[in-house]
């Protein structure tokens, strides 16, 4: 297939897939600018179609996976938020006693662990999407500038 694309197609290609990273930049921009990039070149070049359908329906499916990633830790969140309210949990009502230099610790003193957790889990895990996303976009730019066809791992098609 390399030996029948344009440049202008490569190039094209690769800039969609490219383009998903003005997220960083602009709201939404990783759907906006690839949605626009494609749908103004889509008719004329089939590798463009392809690569923009590629580039959008994995940037959807990474949001659908942060979303339902979001909903999953929500109840574990509420599960240990409640002891935040606990001003015992501060040690707000034992304030006069560090006065008295007396330096016991107690594992009763450090129950953040227990409400940490769910937090931990779920900031590794949307860790691991975002690395997914970058090494992939990274990788589809460079095989679809050499003319190589790029399916991302992963994805749901949205857009068929």
């Amino acid at each position: 297939m390399t030996d029948t694309l344009t440049k202008h197609e490569k190039t094209l290609s690769a800039v969609i897939h490219a383009s998903t990273f003005s997220k960083f930049f602009i709201p939404f921009g990783n759907f906006i600018i690839p949605l626009v990039l494609w749908t103004a070149n889509k008719k004329e070049n089939g590798f463009v179609d392809y690569n923009g359908k590629q580039a959008l329906n994995f940037q959807i499916s990474m949001l659908l996976y942060s979303i339902v990633l979001g909903m999953i830790s929500i109840p574990l969140f509420i599960g240990f938020f409640p002891d935040v309210f606990d001003f015992d949990l501060f040690g707000f009502n034992r304030l006069n006693h560090y006065n008295s230099f007396d330096f016991n610790i107690d594992s009763d003193d450090f129950r953040f662990g227990s409400w940490l957790v769910p937090f931990g889990v779920a900031g590794l895990l949307h860790g691991a999407l975002f690395i997914v996303n970058i090494v992939y976009t990274i990788l589809a730019t460079i095989k679809t500038n050499e003319g190589e066809t790029f399916k991302y791992p992963i994805t749901i098609k949205f857009i068929k």
